[in-house]
């Protein structure tokens, strides 16, 4: 029995095997890092140059630093670089390689990214680019880049005469 058509180019599914369902996918065909249903059918040359276009970074300004967050699941420390590029410009850049395949191993779906990623930000003038620090813990990368503290004005009360 099929619960999709073989028109569709799905290939017949078993109702009681949960495991064999076959989704219809219109991007199948189409070489889209998103198209995440039917990832085992792209080469493995795509899959290995997949590059992390979905690395999110978070940025927050609080009123010592600037504090960069980077999710990064299963990379070490080691993996991940960060550079200061201009004396202006901080670079988060590193590498997940693809899982090798053995022959004997049936993969039935491939959604982890692999590939290289990079990240650059242009900071202000008030960022102390002599004193950024890095971490990594659980897989998350905490940069921060200390503010210069900003000079409060000298107030001088004046002493009016008269």
């Amino acid at each position: 029995m099929s619960l999709i058509p073989s028109w569709f180019g799905g290939r017949r599914s078993n109702v009681f095997d949960a495991f064999s369902l076959d989704l219809w996918d219109p991007f199948k065909d189409f070489p889209l890092p998103s198209s995440s249903l039917f990832a085992s059918n792209f080469p493995q040359t795509f899959r290995e140059n997949t590059a992390f276009v979905n690395t999110r970074i978070d940025w927050k300004e609080t009123p010592e630093a600037h504090v960069f967050k980077a999710d990064l699941p299963g990379l070490k420390k080691e993996e991940v670089k960060v550079e200061i590029e201009d004396d202006r410009v901080i670079q988060i850049s590193g590498e997940r390689n693809v899982e090798k395949e053995d022959k004997n191993e049936t993969w039935h779906r491939v959604e982890r990214s692999s590939g290289k990623f990079m990240r650059r930000f242009g900071l202000p003038e008030n960022a102390r680019m002599d004193q950024v620090k890095a971490s990594m813990e659980n897989g998350v990368l905490t940069v921060t880049v200390p503010k210069v503290e900003e000079k409060k004005p000298e107030v001088k009360a004046i002493e009016i005469s008269g």
